[in-house]
């Protein structure tokens, strides 16, 4: 009964945090900010599932491809992304917001320094140390 509980404020939990991140918040004029260019997606059009995706279009804490550039959050020297004031509140405070597991090697790996990969349909995305990892890993699952 415990587990069920539990299990479902986890569910919960994740749901609401999830719809806060989507949450686009509006602009008060004084407040609006000149938007960058957009970076060059594939020559599809779009990122797919396998495509290397720039790391300002990730959501680190939720590691999720989000489309658009997201809030840099400098920390330690290096640059870090979330989608929300939650993400960005996190990852200062958070180590697994900034560090992830490459799933080739094994090893731990700072997202600011990955070789970011979109991994399903969906915008989930995983973190290599480097390309070659991540080659060796399409290889050796392939």
């Amino acid at each position: 009964m415990k587990l069920m509980i539990r299990n479902t404020f986890l569910i919960l939990f994740s749901a609401i945090a999830l719809y806060a991140c989507s949450k686009e918040k509006t602009k008060s004029p004084e407040t609006a900010t000149v938007q960058q260019p957009q970076p060059q997606p594939a020559t599809s059009g779009k990122y797919v599932k396998g495509s290397h995706v720039p790391s300002e279009t990730v959501c680190m804490v939720n590691n999720a491809y989000m489309g658009k550039k997201q809030i840099e959050v400098p920390h330690n020297g290096k640059m870090y992304y979330g989608c929300c004031e939650m993400c960005v509140k996190r990852i200062p405070s958070d180590k697994t917001a900034r560090e992830a597991i490459d799933p080739y090697t094994g090893k731990t790996v700072d997202k600011a320094d990955a070789y970011i990969v979109m991994i399903s349909d969906e915008g989930e995305v995983a973190y290599f140390e480097n390309e070659e990892n991540y080659r060796k890993f399409l290889t050796q699952n392939s």
